[in-house]
């Protein structure tokens, strides 16, 4: 089998094998932490743009179950593991990891020393690389791999302009480029939400009249999004219950007036540990990002209410002056519930105060 290389932005080089899809790639390289969830992975939004490196050695063995994930694209550009199982075992797989990328069009390395590489980001943040055939890059490679960045994420991620749901349902989900897996969870909730893509406005919004708004998760950087954060912000004035999602959390805390920064190497993976700090209860979450709110930044009116146990960075906000509250971490099936009765109590409180 022929040799790949990893090369880095610092010079670094680590030689391994590819598989999937047969060519070179540029982007920014992240780790994940799962065990389990690659198929999850693959087809999170989140990672457009990003090189994604599993730190669990071995990666594929319950194959390709399309029925968990979807048919949808995959927006990283490469995929990295220490070793991908060549013969999956699992009644409901149809393939393996080998045959999915090449369909997918994104190209694999494996055999490197993944823990060496995991380490190296760790110590020294995310940084950015290339998946080529050759051990040594031109000047234009260089200058290609140098100057990267991930730009327009949500716009090439997300739903432009289109629904599904019921037109006139009592909750709309602002669609960023969320997992799909978070959709299905608030349809299962919520009785067939509205969905809408990332360019409507607040006004094509508050003309469908919603009880809650929930803003999903999504990639890229927050800060870089100034007119839904703008559009965010009109929507803070009407009273509706919002609901807030990793990068719908991040721009909801913009548009009052917070600020976001930069992860040395993000939160990726599904054992991200978090407590309430209303409760004191720690728990572990799913989650997938590289910026975080500021708290030294939080207005007069927010609230942290949860935070990450392992760097003390800011994982939910509560808002003192309007109904909306937002988290860093993939919802469960506990708050999906806890907002649809939240919105209730608040349609009651307006509905009683009318009378």
């Amino acid at each position: 089998m022929s040799s790949a290389y990893l090369i880095l932005e610092n010079g670094a080089v680590f030689k391994g094998k590819p598989f999937g899809y047969d060519g070179e790639a540029v982007g920014e390289l992240v780790f994940s932490t799962g065990m389990t969830g690659y198929l999850e992975t693959l087809s999170d939004p989140a990672y457009f743009g990003q090189i994604v490196l599993q730190t669990f050695p071995l990666i594929g063995n319950y194959g390709v179950i399309p029925q968990d994930f979807g048919t949808g694209p995959i927006h990283m550009k490469a995929y990295i593991v220490r070793e991908w199982c060549q013969e999956p075992s699992n009644f409901r797989n149809e393939g393996n990891l080998d045959s999915f990328l090449r369909e997918k069009r994104t190209p694999g390395l494996s055999g490197i020393d993944t823990r060496k590489l995991t380490r190296m980001i760790r110590e020294n943040g995310v940084i950015n690389a290339m998946i080529s055939k050759t051990p040594e890059l031109s000047e234009d490679q260089w200058a290609k791999l140098r100057g990267y960045a991930i730009k327009d994420a949500v716009a090439t991620c997300a739903l432009d302009n289109s629904e599904f749901g019921i037109r006139n349902s009592e909750f709309v989900i602002w669609n960023f480029g969320c997992a799909g897996n978070v959709m299905k969870l608030f349809e299962s909730c919520m009785c067939n939400p509205t969905v809408v893509g990332h360019s409507v406005t607040a006004d094509d919004i508050q003309q469908r009249n919603p009880d809650g708004i929930v803003l999903s998760g999504g990639p890229g950087d927050p800060a870089e999004n100034t007119r839904i954060i703008g559009e965010i912000k009109k929507l803070c004035g009407t009273n509706i219950p919002i609901l807030g999602i990793g990068l719908g959390h991040q721009m909801l805390a913009l548009a009052q007036g917070a600020k976001t920064e930069k992860l040395p190497f993000g939160h990726r993976g599904a054992n991200q540990p978090v407590k309430s700090k209303k409760t004191g209860h720690a728990f572990v979450t799913t989650q997938n990002h590289g910026y975080t709110v500021v708290l030294g930044s939080l207005p007069e009116n927010a609230v942290a209410s949860y935070e990450n146990l392992s760097d003390g960075t800011c994982e939910g906000i509560e808002y003192t002056d309007i109904p909306a509250f937002s988290i860093q971490f993939e919802p469960t099936r506990e708050i999906c519930d806890g907002f649809v009765n939240y919105v209730s109590s608040q349609e009651r409180r307006r509905t009683n105060a009318a009378e």
